[in-house]
């Protein structure tokens, strides 16, 4: 924590993102980027904390970048809060209807939940986005954002900080799948996570496409205790370390009081039950097992494709869905034959002889050797074209893109004797058509 400037007084800078807000009540929340967390700034007693009644609500903080704005309510509530287009979070346009928009955050949500993602910033995004939602979903608060954006909910009592818990939001659309709102111990089922496989195929498998036999290695339900990571023949207990709530407090002294922290209890992983792990799974519920897959490649995959194969990733816990497979491709490129999207280049040599008089010259393809007729007086760097000899569209094998030959002329640094004079003669020949277009 630093403390930064702020008027004739200071003010503790948190750092917290979207907003920032000091109320008169000295109680105020903020978000913890950590899984799962809840914070609460308790202000304890009148005399510590005095100076924040004198913070004017029409200073403003240096700190503050220009993309953010500094509002200001009745209570003695300021805020500082970042700008945010709510249609670009959602990925939708701005004549979306109620059902677009539900779809949009349902499928956000899932990606971005602290239980499923947990990527750096993943909470936050998941914030972001029900925020969102939370204001397009609602006629009245979507009408007034269209008209007047951000600022206009904030004038008309609906400052954005104020909506709900992003997590209650996600329990009630998902059916009480979230385990991280705070209303309690989570004991329904959890989705199993994706796996990932790197699929290397060399660059003819990759243009016409390929059957493999794959070996993976994903979690499985463990048999032993049918998934519930419990001992056969034993009874879940209380667990003695949140006293079965799912949820542990810790308190931090500060110079603004009291911070605490509510996070999942890491005995019991929120579940507030403790149990005799099963000596097959060690608990968990899942064991670690070899599967052999048959996976269809289709023609036209390039390096970063992603195979989806549904159900096949982790298994879920306490009867949660599978998570899928991603078989993500990567092509061993071909020496000879360079891809450019769906076309295929190739580069050839040939002599300024048969660039003059014309020739007929192999060409290797995908396809294997073809004959390709090089035109009399072609120049250097020509492209000739070979149709439908490049790579097939994906999922579209009908229709394929093209082969583009450089050709390239090779000049001799040296010449015999007898290739100087023909040369010369042949100069001379074409001085003298020269001077007679000339007359």
């Amino acid at each position: 924590m630093a403390i930064t400037p702020f008027g004739s007084t200071s003010a503790a800078q948190w750092g917290i993102h979207p907003q920032l807000s000091l109320r008169s009540s000295m109680t105020g929340k903020i978000a913890s980027s950590s899984h799962n967390v809840i914070s609460r700034v308790s202000f304890m007693g009148a005399p510590s904390s005095s100076f924040l009644s004198r913070i004017s609500v029409h200073h403003t903080l240096s700190s503050v970048g220009s993309s953010q704005t500094l509002h200001s309510r009745r209570g003695s509530r300021l805020t500082v809060r970042a700008n945010a287009d709510y249609y670009s979070v959602l990925g939708v346009s701005k004549n979306a209807n109620k059902s677009e928009i539900k779809s949009a955050y349902r499928k956000l949500a899932r990606n971005y939940h602290p239980d499923v993602n947990k990527e750096p910033g993943a909470e936050d995004k998941f914030k972001e986005i029900s925020n969102a939602y939370e204001v397009l979903s609602d006629d009245e608060k979507r009408s007034i954002y269209d008209r007047f954006g951000e600022a206009g909910l904030k004038g008309s009592g609906m400052n954005p900080g104020d909506f709900s818990n992003p997590f209650d939001l996600f329990e009630q659309l998902f059916d009480n799948m979230n385990r991280g709102s705070g209303r309690g111990p989570y004991n329904g089922p959890v989705d199993g996570e994706d796996e990932y496989y790197s699929l290397l195929l060399n660059f003819k498998e990759a243009v016409f496409g390929v059957e493999k036999e794959i070996e993976i290695s994903r979690l499985e339900s463990c048999g032993t205790c049918n998934g519930s990571g419990a001992k056969p023949g034993t009874t879940p207990s209380r667990c003695n370390t949140c006293g079965g709530q799912g949820r542990v407090v810790s308190s931090t002294r500060t110079p603004l009081g009291v911070f605490q922290q509510q996070m999942t209890c890491s005995t019991c992983n929120g579940t507030g039950e403790i149990s005799t792990p099963c000596n097959t799974c060690s608990g968990d519920g899942r064991v670690r097992k070899p599967k052999r897959i048959s996976l269809k490649v289709p023609a036209g995959v390039d390096s970063g494709s992603r195979l989806r194969v549904r159900n096949e990733g982790n298994a879920g816990r306490r009867g949660g869905s599978p998570g899928d497979l991603f078989a993500v491709v990567e092509v061993i490129p071909d020496p000879v034959l360079k891809r450019d999207d769906t076309n295929i280049l190739y580069t050839c040599k040939i002599s300024y002889i048969d660039a003059i008089l014309g020739t007929t010259i192999k060409v290797p393809t995908v396809d294997g050797m073809v004959d390709l007729k090089v035109p009399t007086g072609t120049q250097p760097n020509t492209t000739l074209v070979l149709a439908k000899k490049g790579v097939p569209l994906l999922n579209k094998k009908n229709m394929r893109g093209d082969q583009l030959v450089r050709v390239q002329v090779e000049i001799p640094k040296r010449l015999s004797s007898d290739e100087r004079k023909v040369i010369e003669e042949l100069a001379d020949l074409s001085q003298g058509k020269t001077a007679t277009s000339k007359r």
